[in-house]
């Protein structure tokens, strides 16, 4: 049963890679994948999620996004246990995803003469770091392989930061820990550091949907890290997910200043809310210019889901 899921897991994949170019798969097949996404896409399909929510995505609170992501079904999208460089450092930027299998010299052989003969220069580990842009986190599937499984040390990340202004997650390892932590502003969550270089690992994925641990990351997904795990939200749920979070921080506020102010009891505020209070936090909200990056509709609708 393994050999035969095993085996057909390769020749999906195989499948997603022939169809595309240097390991990528099509832009129709991407699209297909993300189809619930109905904002704007780079030229290769994936979804392009503006660069204000992304700085938004930063602010918000971890444990409500991940609340939010599984009251809406979607269970698999969170995971922990890395090593980072800085790991009280949140970051937040669209997926570029890669894939890595154990290197077999036939496949890699044939992967790199392909890709040379499409332009593309050097080791198939560089070759993702060419399709980053600002605003990207290049995540990498690298079977959690961290001797002889370093996607990166100082000179690739180097080029990733110049390129995206923002990190990697690998489920891999990384190399040259101190001059990756020299790199002001670069961020990394792998599984752990070694010296080691990389070996027996080949490209086998570019921008296809992977695994890293329990979750499932696809192409233009939002990654969101600190230092409890990284979350990979849906592009499609993005906003959703950063504007109900918002709410949930400002009525998160008001609550505690007035309990702070002695106004409300633990109780009032901690249970169904009456309409006073109601009134009260709208007011307060008037009062909040700074800190309301929520649209007055988004307000209104999120005041309509509330149950209070």
């Amino acid at each position: 049963m393994y050999v035969r899921k095993s085996f057909f897991m390769l020749m999906m994949l195989l499948f997603f890679v022939t169809t595309g170019a240097a390991q990528q798969i099509t832009k129709e097949e991407l699209r297909f994948l993300t189809s619930s996404w109905k904002g704007e896409r780079y030229r290769d399909g994936r979804p392009k999620i503006p660069d204000s929510l992304l700085l938004r995505a930063e602010r918000i609170g971890f444990d409500d996004a991940w609340t939010i992501l599984r009251n809406a079904g979607y269970y698999n999208q969170f995971e922990d246990g890395w090593k980072a460089i800085r790991e009280n450092e949140v970051f937040a930027g669209r997926a570029v995803t890669a894939a890595y299998m154990p290197r077999r010299p036939d496949i890699e052989d044939a992967i790199l003469e392909r890709g040379h003969e499409k332009g593309l220069k050097g080791s198939t580990n560089a070759w993702p770091i060419e399709l980053l842009q600002k605003g990207d986190v290049y995540v990498a599937d690298g079977f959690g392989k961290v001797a002889g499984g370093t996607l990166i040390g100082q000179t690739l990340g180097t080029t990733i930061f110049q390129r995206t202004g923002k990190g990697v997650v690998f489920d891999a390892g990384a190399r040259d820990f101190d001059g990756l932590a020299d790199i002001k502003g670069f961020n990394a969550f792998v599984r752990d550091f070694h010296p080691s270089f990389l070996e027996e690992s080949m490209l086998m994925g570019l921008n296809t949907p992977i695994r890293i641990g329990k979750a499932i990351v696809l192409p233009g997904d939002l990654v969101l890290c600190n230092k409890e795990g990284v979350l990979f939200i849906p592009a499609h749920l993005a906003e959703e997910v950063i504007v109900t979070a918002e709410f949930i921080q400002l009525r998160d506020a008001f609550g505690k200043d007035r309990i702070q102010a002695g106004k409300y009891s633990v109780g009032q505020i901690d249970n169904q809310w009456d309409d006073p209070i109601k009134l009260d936090f709208l007011n307060w909200l008037k009062e909040q210019e700074d800190r309301v990056r929520l649209t007055k509709k988004q307000l209104d609708q999120l005041m309509e889901k509330r149950t209070w």
